[in-house]
């Protein structure tokens, strides 16, 4: 039992590492096709709208670059930078838009140790600039300097392309990932280097007949293939019917806006008025607003994960917090006006009232904390009184969404034998509603009666004006065949096949 848990523990770790991070065809002049191959665990890895479609059918002159798929919750694959090309994996975000890989300055940090290392002594196209950078992620930072150089990906070759080489890469983030570095396909407006991106230069160097690219990740364990990523086209063998296309409506991320969030066909009310929400090949669950998350986490049975000051607020404000709703208050200034939050015009903040230490031994702002349970506490109220429960049926209801509440990681546990039980999930994209079902969105860990599974939703509070957000990575995006439109500004999706 104990093995069976460190393997747990090891793949929630494999799921942090880039959870906040994120061919056959035609002639190579039109699109570079990219095979993504699973990589099947043994015992110890566990351990430690229309778019034209390029046509397929002639694989006359087009590369293939294997990518792998670690676990379902890392898709990464080859490049090469220099000439001679040194080879690096790199996971390929529509997250970030900056190209990074380990440098041979690289002294100190164990996990340039592990992976492969860019040396520009060994280049004859190598051109130096030196301009010290820094990238935060959700899960770490990395930190270097730029430098030029030409980049192979499949058969295109971008020439006098800047990116990162990374001199620091701190913490247990980088050092466990099976990748070297990351690829950016976000747009350039959120490029931490404030240079022009690969993609943006496969396409100004007329590398692509068309500025899109299209993922399809395979999430079935038992293929050899694991997907493609395919730049200048989309394969019509790996979705079903026509993609749904949604502008584009903040270029940075790949973000657009999403309506309602069902679960098992019953609005969970957050999004009714939209929500901002973003495809993200490098982020491997699917993010969004703790209320919602928490009781997407009750409704497929999460357990073991509590949050005492939920259940506090509910205790000495539920009764109050239904009142003052009733009465027509702006739900938005009730945690305010009880003192738990102060209110900034906009909505509830903390208020900083008390700080302490956890038995982890981590600081806690507890004004933080009870003022979020208090906003919390309020939407699940609100949903409820949509249904005209009484208030004996919707204070207990929200009590049990304060026990599946999300843990400080961001992963549940759930039980393998419910799978049956769980309701689907849906999200609603351009009026079309988009279903996962409990095997698409429940990640799992071996066969049999040690199988082990986790919820593939995790929480992310991100406040107006930006908030809601919600992140759809590799979790929604294996279910759904997924296509950047770069010339029109859109993101289409369609069953993936």
């Amino acid at each position: 039992m104990k093995t069976q848990w460190k393997d747990m523990l090891f793949f929630l770790i494999v799921i942090n590492l880039i959870l906040s991070l994120v061919p056959s065809s035609s002639s190579a002049d039109e699109f570079s096709r990219i095979i993504l191959r699973k990589r099947h665990l043994d015992e110890e890895s566990r351990k430690f709208g229309y778019l034209k479609i390029n046509n397929l059918a002639d694989d006359s002159g087009t590369d293939i670059v294997v990518l792998k798929n670690y676990m379902d919750a890392q898709y990464y694959g080859e490049i090469g930078i220099g000439t001679p090309p040194q080879n690096f994996t790199v996971i390929f975000d529509t997250g970030s838009a900056d190209l990074w890989v380990p440098s041979a300055k690289c002294y100190f940090s164990l996990a340039c140790f592990v992976h492969s290392k860019y040396k520009s002594g060994q280049s004859s196209t190598y051109k130096k600039n030196g301009k010290p950078v820094e990238i935060h992620y959700g899960t770490g930072a990395i930190s270097g300097f730029l430098s030029r150089d030409s980049v192979k990906v499949g058969e295109f070759l971008v020439k006098n392309q800047y990116f990162i080489e990374a001199t620091r890469e701190p913490g247990i983030t980088f050092l466990l990932g099976k990748f070297d570095g990351i690829c950016g396909l976000g747009f350039q407006e959120i490029s931490v280097g404030k240079v022009v991106p690969l993609w943006y230069n496969m396409i100004s160097q007329g590398l692509v007949k068309e500025p899109i690219f299209s993922f399809w990740f395979n999430r079935n364990a038992d293929d050899e293939e694991g997907g493609q990523l395919i730049f200048g086209g989309v394969d019509p063998d790996h979705f079903i019917g026509n993609h749904t296309y949604v502008p584009v409506t903040r270029k940075g991320y790949w973000q657009f806006e999403m309506g309602d969030v069902l679960i098992g066909g019953r609005s969970s009310g957050i999004c009714s008025s939209g929500c901002a929400a973003i495809a993200d090949s490098g982020t491997s669950l699917i993010a969004g607003p703790t209320a919602v998350i928490a009781e997407i986490n009750h409704a497929i049975g999460v357990y073991g994960i509590v949050s005492q000051e939920c259940k506090t607020v509910l205790s000495q404000y539920g009764k109050t917090i239904l009142k003052l709703l009733l009465s027509k208050r702006q739900p938005n200034k009730i945690c305010s006006q009880m003192g738990l939050c102060v209110f900034n015009g906009i909505q509830g903040i903390s208020n900083g009232i008390e700080t302490k230490v956890n038995n982890d031994g981590l600081s806690v702002d507890l004004g933080e904390t009870i003022c979020s349970a208090c906003e919390i506490v309020i939407i699940w109220i609100q949903s409820q009184m949509k249904e005209n429960k009484t208030q004996e049926q919707i204070l207990t209801y929200v009590s049990e969404l304060c026990e599946r509440l999300p843990s400080p990681v961001g992963e549940s546990v759930v039980d393998c034998g419910r799978l049956s039980y769980m309701p689907n999930i849906s999200f609603t994209i351009g009026e079309k509603i988009f279903s996962l079902k409990p095997e698409q969105y429940i990640l799992k860990i071996g066969d049999g009666p040690s199988a082990q599974c986790i919820s593939g939703f995790t929480a992310l509070d991100v406040p107006p004006p930006r908030g809601p957000l919600w992140i759809l990575g590799d979790v929604f995006m294996g279910a759904y065949h997924t296509v950047f439109d770069f010339g029109n500004l859109r993101v289409g999706f369609a069953q993936a096949a």
